[in-house]
């Protein structure tokens, strides 16, 4: 967990494979309609993002798939469901444009990090566009030159 005390923010999660499937075009970031159980949870870390994607129903975005692990503390009466859909909180203006996006143009929304801001609970989300294999395969290769590129570098 990277942590800037600063700047009051603390990474809690990241999706590292959503930037291999997909080649993310914009980032939105997002608050979370959570209940207290999830945070506390979140808190502790106990989170995955690796699954989760959003969906716009309505004028609501809407977070799937994200398991937060239930908080061993608390009652099994007052815990929360681990896989529940939770609302994102975005302005209606950043709703309405990501609507456009993805009917139209057939995109994702994919979130990609999940953190602490000065106290509240933020999601960064992603506008994506699915990657094929022979992508995957150059961002592979990318990655790999440019290792060989920094070791060559340290060495000299």
């Amino acid at each position: 967990m990277a942590k800037d005390t600063s700047s009051g923010y603390k990474v809690i999660a990241d999706n590292r494979q959503a930037r291999y499937r997909y080649s993310i075009l914009e980032t939105y970031e997002a608050g979370l309609a959570l209940q207290g159980t999830e945070v506390k949870s979140i808190r502790q870390g106990r989170v995955n993002l690796r699954d989760g994607y959003a969906l716009i129903r309505g004028n609501e975005a809407w977070l799937h798939n994200v398991h937060i692990s239930p908080y061993d503390i608390a009652s099994q009466y007052f815990n929360h469901d681990p896989l529940r859909n939770r609302k994102l909180l975005l302005h209606r203006n950043e709703i309405r444009k990501l609507i456009g996006k993805v009917e139209q143009q057939g995109l994702t929304l994919v979130p990609l990090k999940l953190y602490l801001k000065n106290g509240w609970v933020k999601v960064s989300i992603g506008l994506a566009k699915g990657k094929k294999l022979h992508d995957k395969r150059d961002s592979l290769k990318r990655k790999q030159q440019d290792r060989e590129i920094a070791r060559v570098m340290k060495s000299y």
